[in-house]
Parts: structure tokens; C-alpha cells; sequence
């Protein structure tokens, strides 16, 4: 075996254990603006990031999102989230009312294509007056 095929060999092996190791934990979601407005009909938007590409993700189907008080994610206090347009590329916005200034935990869940895993991201945000 030549030195060049066995490099070739080598490269090609890294690279599919690479593809092989990736999953829910390459993505994570960011916030754009962590401190928001008190009030009703907030917009909450978040960028879901493949962290080995720095890229963000568009097209993810999200199918689970809730906000409620933080940081124990106080059930009592959740609030409705409804997804609106985003206008940008792996931005994800939805509206919701932040009817109490603090923290709140917003829980997101979402499927990548080419993921067999479920991308879960928590980001919290503070409500100010």
C-alpha cells in the first residue's frame, strides 16, 4: 500500500466516524435578544446553530415549545406560544405573553433532517418592564 492511498484511507475513515458521531448535541438554540419586553404578544425568537459549522439550520421542524417562569419552569405560570414567521434562515420566532417581568425558560423541540435524534434546546429570557 502507497503511502497516498493509505493517507486517503485514513481521511476517508475520520470522516465517517465523524457522519457516524453526530446527533442532537451538534445543535443548540441561541437566543437573538435575551432580554425582551414585559407584555402581551412578545415575540420570541431563537437561532437553531450547528455548532461543528457554526451554520444555522433552517428548515427544522419544530413540534414542541413551551415557556413558562424560570427557572424551575413554574407549570402554574406557563404562557401559549404561537410560531410566526421568522423571516431568516434557522431564526425561529413565536409570540407568547410575558406577563410577569424575571426570567422565563422557553423549552423547544425539533427535528433536523438527516437526525435520527430530537434537537431539545432550553433558552431563557428576561422579561423586563
Amino acid at each position: 500500500m502507497t503511502f497516498k492511498y493509505s493517507f486517503a484511507m485514513a481521511m476517508a475513515a475520520m470522516t465517517l466516524a465523524s457522519t457516524a458521531l453526530a446527533g442532537a448535541n451538534d445543535y443548540v438554540f441561541e437566543p437573538l435578544a435575551a432580554e425582551l419586553k414585559q407584555g402581551d404578544g412578545v415575540t420570541v425568537a431563537v437561532r437553531l446553530i450547528h455548532k461543528p459549522s457554526g451554520k444555522p439550520v433552517a428548515d427544522a421542524v419544530i413540534f414542541r415549545t413551551r415557556i413558562d417562569m424560570a427557572p424551575e419552569g413554574m407549570a402554574e405560570m406557563e404562557s401559549s406560544v404561537e410560531a410566526i414567521p421568522a423571516g431568516e434562515p434557522g431564526v425561529y420566532a413565536f409570540k407568547t405573553d410575558l406577563s410577569m417581568p424575571g426570567l422565563h425558560l422557553f423549552s423547544i423541540a425539533a427535528k433536523v433532517q438527516g437526525e435520527k435524534e430530537t434537537v431539545i434546546g432550553k433558552v431563557v429570557f428576561k422579561a423586563v418592564k
